[in-house]
């Protein structure tokens, strides 16, 4: 059988089908194929602006690697006019995390790149040995996330830095959206989709260049570049809800290699029913259209937005022809019971969630941290205030060390004590 030729240059010996859409192709051709993507998603979405200093989050995984490589060469090749810093988030989980920052520590290196690496236990008085130590393998994830979100924009905050990148895969994104969907999280699934990020509680936006990039072509990316990235998975990660969302979707993938770019797309398209006041007042940068980006995925069809909309009217329509069925009251009870009020058989479900109503967030400020939130309370302090009801006695001062060119937030958070109850 002759060997396959690529589809792309007609000349090369093809050595790669992307899983993405089966497309035979040469390592060379892939290589630029793959940074043309990013690089078009890039433009689409207006990521940057020349002369932004731009944080990467890097953990020494294959995303992040494979995110700062790509920006670099783009930075370079397209003249963004980027500063690139990489910006390490230390958990203090022995055996994982430790040996991974010293993956980071040569990628600074090797791409050329300052380094700042803000811990746990500087930040909160817990590392996740600690915190997995105190609450068990279920729901440390929850933690982790949490207290990751905040250290990401404090260590960032610290560097004077506005915009973090993530190296958040289409896989991940997909991941997200189903288990949006599972908890019948509507609000966050608005959030969760969008390619940039940001709130006016806070002066620090995120965006996800890597949206629409298969996890297994970042994979192949990283094999044929002979990166250097840290593969081994966090020890307590096996106990996470997202594993089972990982699961269903590595399954579907088999059957349908598109299904992943299609959850992404259908999570895009029930995101923009949700009105900005209902998702939090998170506002994002235009979503990439799929032609555009080269992601093969769907573009987003004025008449099935249409239709949707209309079947939504029509649900609301068919609610207001509902007959209200009233209890008939009999002649000879007490005087008492004639004057209690008629009860609609409807009035159970009144009480509790009104149909069709979406209970809304409002972005604003934690009072204890400054840090953004939809409650009074951040749910990293609630967190801390239950991990630290086991250290009596014991007070953890949260501070910056340098407070020049902080944030409002930082500068709130600077003095804050958090002690044990």
């Amino acid at each position: 059988m002759p060997p396959s030729i690529c589809e792309v240059c007609k000349d090369a010996r093809a050595a790669v089908i992307r899983p993405k859409n089966s497309q035979k192709i040469c390592k060379q051709c892939f290589l630029t194929v793959f940074e043309r993507e990013i690089h078009e998603t890039i433009v689409a979405n207006n990521l940057f602006h020349r002369g932004e200093r731009v944080a990467i989050g890097a953990s020494g995984g294959k995303d992040s690697t494979v995110l700062a490589s790509v920006l670099k060469t783009l930075n370079e090749r397209h003249d963004y006019g980027l500063d690139l810093v990489l910006l390490s988030i230390d958990e203090g989980i022995k055996g994982y995390r430790d040996d991974s920052l010293e993956t980071v520590k040569r990628n600074a290196l090797q791409y050329q790149m300052p380094l700042e690496i803000v811990g746990y236990d500087q930040l909160y008085g817990w590392t996740m040995d600690q915190v997995v130590a105190q609450v068990g393998k279920k729901g440390n994830c929850t933690y982790c996330g949490v207290f990751r979100r905040q250290a990401l924009d404090r260590g960032a905050a610290k560097l004077g830095i506005k915009h973090v990148v993530t190296g958040h895969n289409a896989d991940d994104v997909a991941e997200t959206v189903m288990m949006n969907l599972l908890r019948g999280d509507l609000p966050r699934l608005a959030r969760s989709t969008s390619i940039v990020t940001s709130s006016a509680a806070s002066d620090i936006k995120r965006s996800k260049p890597l949206k629409y990039a298969y996890e297994k072509e970042i994979v192949l990316y990283a094999h044929h570049k002979k990166l250097d990235y840290f593969s081994t998975e966090c020890i307590y990660s096996p106990e996470a809800f997202r594993g089972s969302a990982r699961t269903l979707i590595k399954d579907l993938e088999k059957i349908r290699p598109s299904s992943i770019l299609d959850i992404v797309k259908s999570g895009e398209d029930m995101a923009a029913l949700v009105p900005p006041e209902v998702s939090g007042s998170i506002s994002c940068a235009a979503e990439a259209e799929g032609e555009a980006n080269g992601c093969g995925s769907r573009n987003t069809n004025g008449d099935s937005m249409d239709l949707m909309e209309k079947q939504i009217a029509a649900n609301e329509a068919a609610a207001s022809l509902e007959t209200e069925i009233k209890l008939p009251t009999a002649p000879a009870e007490p005087a008492a019971r004639d004057s209690a009020p008629v009860v609609s058989i409807h009035d159970k479900k009144s009480k509790g969630r009104r149909k069709g109503k979406i209970n809304k967030q409002v972005m604003g400020q934690c009072e204890r941290c400054g840090y953004m939130s939809s409650q009074q309370v951040c749910k990293a302090c609630s967190l801390l205030e239950g991990l630290n009801k086991s250290r009596p006695q014991t007070s953890i001062e949260v501070g910056v060390e340098d407070e020049e060119g902080s944030t409002t937030l930082m500068r709130q958070i600077a003095g804050i004590v958090i002690s044990a109850g």
